[in-house]
């Protein structure tokens, strides 16, 4: 399966609006976002877990990295609530589930395979004092990729012309790029070269960007 696999191509998703897709886990659904392979994929994707439901356990061969948007995701590591991100490099493994749901943003198949950098942080803790209405924090950098979590308060502008390519996650809130008007779960991917230019809408918003990512595309797929 290809999904929004030309990352020459600027992309846009409101996932909101997409239909629930069953996963072969009772309770667990999906929305797609991008996609190159099968049942197991390079794949980005919103993931919904039904109050009790549960994954079977597995090995991330190509890693795992994942923000929580609502509930609280599980595992035998401990419990990971709204707000949460992790990263789990080639080689970790877990069995997921949630007894109260959740849902949350996946990557699969996205790392260097040499990657052994495991973590979790709330977001919210990372942030910085504000600068121009916006507090950034840089949750990982690597010479692959820089990941940052954002809040703008209301109607601030928000840019970036990081090389090698953008991705962006709005988690709450409302943001304007060009024409297009993104909220929650809406999710944008720019090719190398173009640059971000963003406002915030009149409540603000929390975004998560990755940037610098696109050139190791081709050589993650599965």
């Amino acid at each position: 399966m290809e999904l929004n696999s030309d990352f020459s191509s600027r992309v846009v998703v409101h996932s909101d609006q997409l239909e629930w897709q069953a996963s072969p886990m009772k309770g667990v659904d999906r929305r797609m976002l991008d996609r190159i392979g099968g049942e197991v994929a390079r794949a980005t994707t919103i993931v919904r877990y039904a109050p009790g439901s549960h994954f079977s356990a597995h090995t991330h061969t190509g890693g795992e990295e994942f923000i929580v948007l609502e509930g609280v995701f599980q595992d035998e590591h401990g419990d990971y609530p709204a707000g949460t991100y992790v990263r789990n490099p080639p080689t970790t493994s877990h069995t997921p589930g949630s007894e109260p749901g959740c849902t949350i943003f996946v990557k699969l198949w996205q790392f260097d395979l040499q990657d052994r950098n495991q973590f979790r942080k709330n977001m919210a803790d990372e942030l910085p004092a504000p600068e121009n209405g916006v507090a950034t924090a840089v949750l990982h950098r690597d010479a692959r990729e820089v990941v940052t979590y954002s809040h703008l308060e209301p109607d601030t502008s928000f840019a970036s012309d990081a090389a090698g390519g953008i991705e962006l996650l709005v988690i709450d809130g409302t943001i304007t790029v060009g024409k297009d008007v993104l909220h929650a779960t809406a999710w944008l991917r720019l090719p190398e070269g173009e640059e971000l230019s963003a406002s915030a809408g009149p409540e603000g918003a929390k975004i998560w960007v990755k940037s610098g990512h696109l050139p190791f595309a081709k050589a993650s797929e599965v």
